[in-house]
């Protein structure tokens, strides 16, 4: 038999009984990474409360289906930072808090899955919650998560746009704009077009209210 009949063979009777070959941590976040970008960036934003709420559900089981994969968990953080983001209100703050226990666990079971996405977002949260006795919110703890994130991914078009928009609210201005055209070069991300377009726009945006 040759090898491509042996290996066809091998799948029929792996699919005729029930089998399943594990899937991908890309393969298992693709459709939560497509939906995100197409409310993002395609829906009224005021549907994006209750559809980033369907998303992080959505998220959670999928990360409950995934125990040993820190990719779900990082996008149910994210569905949950992204849901708090357009709810505001008190409401926000314990979506906030939901969203970083989601990052922490995603960082316990690997710190550098998506590149170290986890720590991006988790910087971002503190840098945006309110501080004690509100919230968890710290300035200096999110310029140390925002450097871990970059020393995984120097290059990487989130970690610097986000670390960029920081470092511009604390009037650092130069600083961001070096940031900022770093995420402007940064290499194109398959499967994430809409995403890199939409960001892109962001960044377009951002630089041109800092740049005298």
């Amino acid at each position: 038999m040759t090898p491509f009949f042996r290996n066809l063979v091998l799948t029929t009777i792996c699919l005729s009984s029930g089998w399943t070959l594990a899937a991908s941590p890309d393969e298992v976040i693709r459709p939560l990474q497509d939906q995100w970008a197409s409310i993002k960036y395609q829906k009224d934003e005021k549907q994006h409360g209750e559809l980033y709420h369907v998303l992080a559900l959505e998220a959670r089981k999928v990360a409950e289906s995934h125990p040993q994969q820190a990719e779900p968990l990082v996008w149910e953080g994210i569905a949950l930072s992204s849901e708090a983001g357009a709810k505001g209100g008190l409401g926000a703050l314990s979506l906030a808090k939901q969203a970083k226990q989601r990052f922490d666990e995603a960082i316990a079971l690997n710190d550098k899955a998506l590149d170290g996405s986890a720590y991006t977002s988790l910087a971002t949260l503190y840098a945006k919650v309110p501080g004690w006795p509100l919230g968890f919110g710290s300035q200096t703890k999110a310029e140390e998560l925002f450097k871990k994130s970059l020393a995984i991914n120097p290059t990487g078009i989130d970690a610097n746009y986000f670390y960029g928009e920081f470092l511009a609210d604390q009037g650092r201005a130069p600083e961001a704009i070096n940031h900022l055209q770093t995420a402007l070069k940064a290499p194109a991300r398959a499967g994430r077009e809409l995403a890199d377009k939409g960001r892109r726009q962001e960044i377009e945006a951002l630089l041109k209210k800092l740049k005298p």
